[in-house]
């Protein structure tokens, strides 16, 4: 289910993002089957799976990387499928990826300068100094607060700690002002207290905006996200509170398993 049938049903527009009957097929293979997924401004949704559900796919289709089938996208009430990733990004989504993507020879100031650039009003030129930006750098030097990377200022993103780039890429993704995020497995690799770190910063910098995350981790899942949309062979089987998910017996016999024993052993 994809919300309460017993609360008021937005309109197509108050929807953060509305997924419509997503498809998506390589050939043959159908990877996508019929995803319908509706998200309220605010939300923080966890998108959780086994490995192949198609997790990635649907945020590739969301985000521009790829073209669905068939079925529809809408960002704020205005359809985005189709559009290309720079189109979605300046209509107001942005998103980070599983592998983690920053400007390696760059200083982590010059990372986040560079990704505010363009909702700043910014367009290519070759006769202006980056220094002279006042808002820029300004901008620049708030995210470098909120990603708790100001001590790493003149350091090159490429000699950054692993979870610092994941940081830097979380201050990247939110640079242009975007109100919905997507976050890629944003834990990946991380130890117990850099996960635990990293999800404090995630809920501190994505605080009014909406959030959709891809993770594998269940105390991630459980602590950070108002509802948990499970994707299993490239459907929906279920969208819900954390609670409603922990206890849907589909969800425990498709994926969650002995994972859910131990979250609730553990009291999470």
């Amino acid at each position: 289910m994809s919300q309460s049938q017993n609360s008021p049903q937005p309109t197509d527009s108050a929807w953060a993002l509305d997924v419509k009957d997503l498809r998506k097929s390589f050939g043959k293979t159908e990877i996508i089957r019929g995803i319908n997924l509706a998200v309220r401004p605010g939300e923080r949704v966890a998108v959780i799976g086994p490995n192949g559900a198609g997790k990635s796919t649907l945020f590739n289709l969301i985000s521009g990387r790829l073209v669905p089938t068939s079925g529809e996208v809408h960002l704020h009430g205005a359809r985005i499928d189709g559009k290309k990733p720079f189109e979605i990004n300046r209509m107001g989504l942005s998103r980070s990826f599983q592998i983690t993507n920053i400007f390696p020879k760059l200083s982590v100031f010059e990372n986040l300068r560079v990704a505010a650039l363009w909702s700043l009003g910014y367009r290519y030129t070759l006769f202006r100094r980056l220094d002279s930006l006042h808002d820029a750098n300004e901008r620049a030097e708030q995210l470098l607060h909120m990603v708790q990377l100001d001590g790493k200022r003149n350091v090159l993103a490429a000699n950054l700690p692993y979870a610092e780039q994941r940081a830097l890429e979380i201050g990247i993704t939110i640079a242009g002002g975007a109100q919905v995020i997507l976050l890629d497995e944003p834990t990946a690799g991380m130890s117990k207290s850099e996960t635990s770190h990293f999800i404090d910063l995630i809920r501190e910098v994505t605080v009014g905006k909406t959030l959709l995350t891809v993770e594998h981790d269940m105390g991630v899942v459980f602590g950070l996200a108002d509802k948990i949309a499970v994707v299993v062979y490239g459907e929906v089987l279920a969208f819900d509170t954390p609670d409603a998910v922990r206890a849907d017996a589909r969800v425990q016999e498709a994926y969650l398993g002995s994972d859910v024993a131990t979250a609730q052993a553990e009291g999470r």
